[in-house]
């Protein structure tokens, strides 16, 4: 006998829909669908050569993008279940919401605002809405997915104001009006917003370690760290090495978890929303940490920021990066035939070489690079 679906989690059958009506498919909800759309997209595939922090050829166990996006639906599902919510919904959000950033990571996205600033400039979640929406090129009757209003409306994460108004003219009371007025995404939306955070915390500490960059004696000083390798050395004395940073890792996310679903419940009984639209005019995420445990996620969050992602070694690695991305741009734009027909035929071209950009791996991006310019960066 199955659960009742409380009436704050999203509905498939209650589905604001699609922005090009379809029939409904006989054996998987909507959400369930839209998961499905997802993985078997180009740009989904492409995440496996897309960096996180450090290049794909830096080593073969290091996070991509790919592996983060599990990670995140992964997480996202567990905590679902646990809070009653839609777990296709979940899951669908968590592998989508990074299809539109580029090669390079964060580096590659700066390098494209500043290129576009003049153009319309360039955001990495707008970027994985305009995949969904318009770049994947799979289905005979539209362009894009077409995918559920409450799936876009998770994978829109983030968004300018002026952005916003752009969207909000073609698709009035839609996605991005949340940005202009106020609100809050769905309960499922908010959820991979916040399992995003404790999966970018986990696997940077333990790519970090694995790296050299970052030793476990310096992550000591974060006390959500500190906290969770005392605990494994008081559950199992002598531990060591891999093991150590593997079980503290583990308590950390079990931690962070269980903190979610605890400080969401005391969120949802003390507001009782009464459907999900109600969730959305509420003032704050109501999926959110306890205050302890954000003191303890963010403290962890500037640690890495300082000590990894600011690491001389990952810096040089970015430098070449937006050189690479720079040149390439450089190159497309004046030269539209450079690239693919179906890029150099738009008649917004630098648009269409952003576009050309963010889409591509790593790898490839340093092979077009070498092909144009003769340079190796890499």
């Amino acid at each position: 006998m199955s659960t009742p679906r409380p009436a704050y989690a999203a509905d498939p059958a209650r589905s604001r829909g699609r922005r090009l009506p379809e029939p409904p498919a006989p054996t998987r909800s909507e959400f369930q669908r839209d998961r499905d759309r997802i993985i078997h997209s180009t740009a989904f595939r492409r995440l496996v050569y897309k960096t996180q922090v450090f290049l794909n050829h830096e080593g073969d166990l290091f996070r991509t993008r790919l592996t983060h996006s599990l990670e995140v639906a992964q997480l996202g599902r567990s905590i679902a279940r646990s809070l009653g919510l839609d777990e296709d919904l979940v899951e669908a959000v968590a592998l989508a919401h990074d299809l539109g950033h580029t090669p390079f990571g964060h580096a590659g996205q700066d390098v494209l605002d500043e290129c576009m600033r003049a153009h319309g400039g360039f955001e990495h979640n707008l970027q994985s809405l305009r995949v969904v929406d318009q770049l994947e090129q799979r289905y005979p009757d539209f362009d894009g997915l077409n995918l559920c209003f409450e799936t876009r409306e998770g994978i829109l994460k983030h968004c300018s104001r002026r952005h916003a108004e752009l969207i909000e003219a073609v698709e009035p009371d839609g996605i991005a009006t949340r940005f202009l007025h106020g609100g809050q995404p769905s309960l499922e939306a908010q959820l991979c917003n916040l399992a995003d955070e404790v999966a970018y915390n986990a696997h940077d500490v333990d790519d970090g370690v694995r790296s050299g960059l970052i030793e476990l004696e310096q992550l000591l000083d974060v006390e959500l760290v500190r906290e969770h390798w005392r605990a494994s050395l008081d559950a199992h004395p002598g531990l060591a090495g891999k093991r150590l940073l593997f079980e503290t890792i583990r308590r950390m996310l079990s931690a962070q978890v269980y903190d979610i679903i605890d400080a969401t419940r005391a969120a949802l009984d003390e507001a009782a929303p009464s459907d999900v639209d109600a969730v959305r005019r509420a003032e704050k995420p109501l999926l959110r940490f306890s205050p302890e445990m954000r003191i303890k996620s963010t403290a962890l969050k500037r640690f890495l920021f300082a000590n990894l992602y600011r690491h001389p070694q990952v810096q040089s690695t970015r430098s070449r990066a937006e050189q690479v991305l720079r040149d390439l741009f450089a190159a497309y734009s004046s030269d539209a035939t450079q690239m693919p027909a179906d890029f150099a035929e738009r008649a917004d071209r630098e648009r269409a070489c952003a576009d050309y950009i963010a889409g591509m791996t790593d790898r490839f991006a340093i092979r077009e690079h070498q092909r144009l310019t003769g340079k190796t960066l890499f």
